[in-house]
């Protein structure tokens, strides 16, 4: 990931459900299939595997991910809205996500896609 000419700003991290109104729907992949973003953080981008999706009831997108913001190769938990500046698609999933049990393997193609409105 270069040929970036000005670096995003560090992208802004979203509060948890504080049990006030509707709870968001999370959605799950298969620990062997899950999506993937970019985070940009220390002035690089870093891989990030998606463990969960919010869709809140206003329409806001929440991914939950596991991140090594700085390189020391200790991964972190993170959840950022999106689509914003400071995150990028990295990779999509080949399985469908799931909203209620743990969610299996399939082969189906190009079945959860992380969309690339981030810039």
């Amino acid at each position: 990931m270069s040929g970036e000419t000005t670096a995003p700003a560090e992208p802004v991290e979203s509060r948890p459900w504080n049990g006030h109104g509707q709870e968001p729907t999370v959605w799950t992949w298969p620990a062997g299939d899950r999506p993937a973003l970019y985070v940009w953080s220390l002035n690089q981008w870093r891989y990030a595997r998606v463990h969960a999706r919010q869709d809140w009831p206003d329409g806001k997108i929440v991914y939950q991910v596991a991140v090594d913001l700085d390189g020391s190769t200790t991964t972190v938990s993170r959840s950022y809205p999106w689509p914003q500046p400071g995150l990028r698609r990295a990779h999509g999933s080949q399985s469908a996500p799931s909203d209620s049990a743990p969610p299996v393997l399939t082969s189906r193609r190009r079945a959860a896609v992380i969309e690339s409105g981030g810039s």
